[in-house]
């Protein structure tokens, strides 16, 4: 699966083990979300972004492969996650395999 990181981090390949990591923290992304705690929101998108990079691997700038799902920035608002927050969460449930 590709997995787009939004602040101009790029693309990345990642594994089934990264898709199933990145589902556990949307579902804490999501409780923060619907506890309006806006810290832990920052600090779990900040943790989405750094599993992608240490465990993803890098796409070519050039790549023009599409998104298979896109982690927002750590600054992202509350506001801003409501918005973006469906039953499904801060990203699609895909799934693994």
């Amino acid at each position: 699966m590709i997995a787009r990181l939004l602040g101009g981090d790029g693309q990345f390949r990642v594994g089934d083990d990264v898709v199933e990591a990145l589902n556990e923290l949307d579902a804490q992304g999501a409780q923060a979300v619907e506890a309006g705690d806006e810290e832990n929101l920052h600090r779990v998108l900040g943790l989405m972004a750094k599993t992608v990079r240490e465990r993803g691997e890098p796409l070519a700038d050039d790549d023009l492969s599409p998104s298979d799902l896109i982690i927002p920035p750590d600054d992202l608002s509350l506001e801003e996650a409501k918005e973006l927050f469906s039953g499904d969460g801060l990203i699609p449930d895909l799934p693994v395999g």
